[in-house]
């Protein structure tokens, strides 16, 4: 590590004011503080520093999302095989998922990573670090065969209007990955949705099987439109071999990746109980509502919590520490709206089983006004016991 400092140092005044690389300083100080900790310090005021910076934040929820990621490349492998009807080994199954997902990964991250750098270049400030997540997130939440042209459009599109119109990272309202998906579900529907687009089809380099355009996989959640009776059981639901989003399926990966981000201290254990404590007791509702003709109102309330999004959401989109509450009190909050407005949306909307993409947009909009009143809450106690 001290020869790659040595030589950062050696070519760093190349970037500076006056080098003849300064036009792109910000390329250059994006690498530098993404490899070693910026040794800036304060030139006036007080300040407290935290050991751990934002880009070293960042670098703990990749990491926590490897799990997932890496379940979610057996698992598209796995599909294809079991599709076809062929047995396959693991490493055959995990390599024909591993080149089916690599170039989503490739094409969010040239294309939101591009656009940070050109903002950057043209603002004459920092590369921000929020899409070193982002552009990990995105190929997780979406099928394995999305087109990779549509994946690109929405990439550029979140990145710019939800995003850099704001002010850039830390000042954006709602989740950018999130933004990624509702784009693409409402723009291109038949890429994100029905029973053509969880299972890939094609073979790559020799490995995986040819299937025929007319193959259909739905998911546990679009079956449940058509009747009460799952394909999958609750043990495959749980452990992830079912068709569904790349990084969504597997409940122990996603556990994994939550015991990772609450040890790091990075996600609030608050929001993340709270999401899964609102899903439970609407679960529990609708089960004793009873109504009729509602397979989804009559799935047991657990089984909402392991199919879909679910679980992925509530560990690494509804603790998303800038579009979600802040006060201690308003997480709680936060996340059990996010966890019954889920099961809600699912269970009285048949057209869009997946409820969690939209209940976590729609409270990023809500997360600010909780926060306003917890605050004016405790103002107004702590008034009444100055007066009394």
């Amino acid at each position: 590590m001290n020869a790659l400092r040595n030589y950062l140092d050696k070519i760093k005044p190349n970037f500076e004011e006056g080098g003849k690389l300064h036009a792109f300083r910000s390329v250059f100080d994006g690498f530098e503080t993404f490899l070693f900790v910026p040794n800036a310090t304060s030139k006036s005021g007080v300040n407290i520093h935290d050991a751990i910076d934002s880009k070293r934040i960042m670098s703990f929820v990749v990491i926590a999302l490897m799990p997932a990621l890496l379940f979610g490349m057996y698992n598209v492998g796995f599909q294809n095989y079991r599709a076809a009807g062929v047995e396959g080994s693991f490493i055959e199954m995990f390599g024909f998922g591993f080149l089916a997902v690599l170039p989503k990964i490739l094409v969010s991250y040239i294309v939101g990573l591009g656009i940070e750098f050109v903002v950057a270049q043209w603002k004459n400030e920092e590369i921000q670090e929020g899409y070193l997540v982002t552009g990990m997130l995105v190929p997780l939440i979406v099928p394995v065969e999305c087109p990779l042209w549509i994946l690109a459009v929405a990439c550029a599109f979140a990145v710019i209007f939800a995003k850099e119109v704001f002010g850039g990272t830390g000042m954006n309202i709602f989740n950018v990955a999130l933004i990624i998906r509702a784009f693409l579900f409402f723009s291109y529907p038949s890429a994100m949705s029905g029973d053509t687009c969880w299972v890939a089809r094609n073979s790559i380099l020799g490995l995986g099987n040819d299937l025929p355009d007319t193959f259909t996989a739905a998911t546990p959640l679009g079956q449940i439109a058509t009747g009460p009776d799952l394909s999958s059981g609750l043990c495959d639901q749980i452990i992830g071999l079912i068709p569904g989003s790349i990084g969504e399926t597997s409940v122990i990966a996603i556990g994994l990746g939550a015991l990772i981000l609450l040890w790091s201290g990075v996600a609030s254990w608050k929001t993340m109980f709270s999401v899964f404590a609102g899903g439970i007791v609407m679960g529990l509702i609708f089960n004793a509502c009873q109504l009729e003709g509602n397979y989804a109102a009559q799935m047991p309330f657990y089984q909402h919590l392991v199919v879909g999004g679910f679980c992925f959401g509530a560990v690494f989109m509804a603790t998303d520490p800038v579009t979600s509450a802040r006060t201690e009190t308003g997480k709680y909050i936060y996340g059990f709206l996010i966890g019954a407005m889920a099961v809600i949306i699912r269970v009285l909307n048949p057209g869009y089983p997946e409820g969690m993409m939209l209940a976590i947009l729609l409270m990023n909009v809500f997360a600010p006004l909780i926060d306003y009143y917890v605050v004016q809450s405790n103002i107004d106690k702590r008034a009444k016991r100055a007066i009394k």
